[in-house]
């Protein structure tokens, strides 16, 4: 390949000859040059009935990376209409460019619409796909299994530096959100449930509707979706931007675990952070049932006594360790789906959205199990 002069220009003469395209480039094929030999060459291949294109390179003074972009578009476009392509008189660095980019190495996509798509292939496609994702999963969840129970076993071992900052992140400056959320659920349980217990006379009742009902299920529910919005897709955008970054990588070249170092501290902080922020939600939900109570014109120690009666150490312990299991669920899910983020600026995004729907999801069907354990073992 030839030195670039300073200055640069090139030409592209081309022709039919029959049914073969002959194409000339003359001059510099390079970043300069490209826009206007980019339009030629595409007018030249819009001819009918093309069966062969020949390329002649004699002529060629310069080639870098977006002249060789022209000569791939040329190959790629002969393929796309079965077409033999001929590059002659390339020298040897334009010709080794072009090698680097072999033609059965390049999707080439059909431009013809309206073409039968092959439902086995589709199937089979979707289905390879969900096992690759299903194992995936599987290796994810036994690596994050070694290493939570070697932190539980060799505590030093933890980088308490990073599970604290992830903590304060998860836990900490989550605090007013959720302790509005759990006020405004309380309040709004109180009112739905003072519009069915008037007709009996019964508005008493209201208090025994909101401790169930916060402590067993809305409390742990509620803090869950929070966690998922905020924790889970700030894992999934850290992760997935380091693992764009390729710092993910580097972590392995160096004979680094990236589940020890990155995905531990959050999942522990995450899923310990859980239970405590569904403690201020109770707690919140509480009140805003107290203070419709106080509204309709019962004291505040009747509606304390009314939930203290209501709601067993069972409800409450149960709803704790529903709240621990979602933490673990939205944790794992935002780390996975870091880990799993692919290339190009819309990755990270992508993996920030994916982690926030399948904690949801993950989060109601555990729910579903929580309330079928619980109903057939009487808790």
């Amino acid at each position: 390949m030839k030195r670039k002069p300073s200055s640069s220009r090139a030409t592209c003469n081309g022709g039919l000859t029959g049914r073969q395209l002959n194409l000339s480039f003359t001059g510099y094929l390079d970043a300069s040059t490209l826009p206007y030999l980019w339009g030629e060459v595409r007018r030249h291949l819009s001819h009918k009935g093309i069966e062969s294109i020949v390329v002649d390179g004699s002529r060629i003074d310069y080639c870098d990376g977006a002249g060789t972009g022209l000569l791939v578009y040329i190959r790629q476009t002969a393929r796309r209409l079965n077409a033999a392509v001929e590059f002659q008189e390339l020298d040897s660095g334009t010709a080794g460019l072009l090698a680097q980019y072999p033609a059965d190495k390049l999707d080439v996509r059909s431009e013809k619409k309206g073409q039968p798509t092959n439902l086995v292939w589709e199937v089979g496609k979707v289905f390879c796909e969900t096992l690759n994702g299903l194992k995936e999963h599987i290796a994810f969840l036994g690596e994050l299994a070694v290493g939570l129970i070697r932190a539980m076993l060799h505590p030093g071992s933890l980088r308490m530096k990073d599970f604290l900052l992830v903590a304060e992140n998860s836990g900490a400056k989550a605090l007013p959100i959720i302790a509005m959320l759990g006020f405004l659920v309380g309040l709004i349980l109180a009112f739905q449930g003072a519009v069915l217990m008037k007709q009996f006379a019964a508005e008493i009742y209201i208090a025994d509707f909101v401790g169930k009902a916060v402590v067993r299920e809305l409390g742990p529910l509620i803090t869950a979706i929070i966690v998922a919005g905020r924790t889970g897709s700030a894992f999934a955008a850290e992760i997935g931007t380091m693992k764009v970054n390729e710092e993910i990588d580097a972590f392995t070249t160096m004979g680094l675990d990236p589940v020890r170092f990155l995905v531990i501290p959050r999942v522990s902080a995450a899923t310990l952070m859980t239970p405590l922020l569904a403690v201020l939600t109770n707690l919140s939900g509480m009140v805003g049932g107290a203070l419709v109570m106080v509204g309709l014109g019962f004291p505040v120690i009747t509606y304390v006594n009314r939930v203290l009666a209501a709601v067993t150490l069972s409800d409450y312990l149960g709803g704790l360790f529903k709240a621990l299991v979602f933490g673990l669920l939205v944790s794992c899910a935002g780390c996975l789906c870091g880990l799993r983020t692919g290339e190009g600026a819309s990755a990270v995004g992508s993996s920030a959205t994916r982690a926030v729907v399948s904690s949801i999801i993950m989060i109601v069907i555990a729910d579903g199990i929580f309330a079928v354990l619980f109903y057939f073992l009487g808790i």
